[in-house]
């Protein structure tokens, strides 16, 4: 099957720190050219693919300082790709709204990967081409009337993540994640405090977010109790989260997925989460973590979290979201669309055939 995966230019395929679309992106891409696709990846110049590379940018957006507006070159990248839709048996957009007006134009169909929520101002676009396939990354994150052709969940190379039998000593707790007021380390730094336990936190901080870190995080990290590692890259990530007695997600929105978390059970660290989004999905409660209803739970669920099973976590993760299983979800959703379309072709032309009999017989 000739496939067309186009990522977003704001981070390069696979993001050397942090980026929840780009990494399932690159290991949706690689694992298609493994059972033998014939796959384009568009996305950024500086991306590392075993696909075909069409970039639509020299590097990542955000890397590119001289940039000022961002989303012409998005424009640009979406355009470049329907400009060739015909070379391909589907198209696979994983930049939201972006492709949505030009996949109603091309006979190729497109199937959209919901990895982000529904706002008050993107949801109007999304009604306004309700009747394309979309593939929501959880059933949380159904909240429109628009086609969805299936749930398909995240995926993680568990290989690529070691296994850690016990917590390092002493003992702590682990954030990871974006630092702004939706992911919540506001919230676990109090949890950690409310408990009298060490955390360890890593994620980047986005130019939106910096106030909010500096008016709200900075003055409680004391490199102590609260220590902050800075954007960590894949080895750092995984000894963070394999060394952490449990992993908080203590999130404030409606998370669509959370890789986090099944990147910590993977590692064999629990997680303990706010009950919100997709976290009763991805959680198996009292077995692989706790999902809670209040940070003051959170807080109390921490000895019980300690008791749990850590090679129970790791197959956990290992039958529900690894990437061979994303990528069969995804293959199945391909193999439905490309023969819809090709039965509708058949049809049309069956249809056309007949009428044109039709016709020379009244001549």
């Amino acid at each position: 099957m000739k496939i067309a995966q186009i990522a977003p230019l704001w981070e390069k395929v696979p993001p050397t720190t942090y980026g929840g679309t780009e990494l399932v992106v690159s290991r949706l891409t690689d694992e298609l050219v493994r059972r033998g696709h014939d796959v384009t990846l568009f996305a950024s110049g500086d991306s590392q693919t075993l696909a075909r590379l069409e970039a639509g940018s020299p590097c990542a957006l955000r890397l590119d300082t001289s940039i000022k507006e961002p989303a012409m070159y998005e424009l640009l990248h979406v355009s470049k790709l329907y400009q060739h839709a015909a070379e391909f048996d589907i198209i696979h957009s994983h930049v939201g709204v972006w492709s949505l007006a030009l996949a109603s134009l091309v006979s190729t169909p497109t199937v959209h990967t919901l990895h982000g929520i529904f706002t008050r101002d993107n949801s109007k676009v999304y009604r306004q081409h309700h009747t394309q396939p979309y593939v929501s990354i959880s059933d949380a994150q159904r909240l429109l009337n628009i086609n969805y052709v299936a749930t398909v969940y995240n995926g993680i190379s568990v290989e690529n993540f070691p296994f850690f039998a016990q917590p390092q000593e002493p003992p702590y707790l682990a954030f990871l994640g974006r630092f702004s007021p939706e992911k919540g380390p506001q919230h676990a730094i109090a949890i950690a405090k409310q408990a009298g336990w060490r955390l360890k936190m890593a994620g980047k901080i986005d130019v939106v977010d910096k106030k909010f870190f500096e008016q709200e995080i900075a003055p409680l990290i004391d490199g102590k109790q609260i220590e902050f590692l800075g954007e960590v890259n894949h080895a750092q990530k995984a000894e963070l989260l394999g060394n952490a007695a449990i992993t908080l997600f203590p999130i404030t929105w409606c998370e669509p997925f959370g890789l986090v978390m099944a990147e910590s059970m993977a590692t064999g660290t629990p997680v303990i989460a706010m009950n919100m989004g997709s976290v009763s999905e991805v959680i198996a409660n009292g077995q692989t973590g706790y999902v809670c209803q209040s940070y003051e739970e959170m807080a109390a669920m921490i000895p019980k979290a300690l008791e749990l099973n850590r090679h129970k976590c790791r197959e956990y993760v290992e039958k529900r979201f690894s990437v061979t299983q994303m990528v069969d979800g995804y293959e199945a959703v391909y193999e439905k669309l490309v023969g819809e379309r090709n039965f509708r072709n058949w049809f049309n032309s069956a249809l056309r055939n007949s009428l044109e009999s039709i016709a020379s017989l009244t001549r």
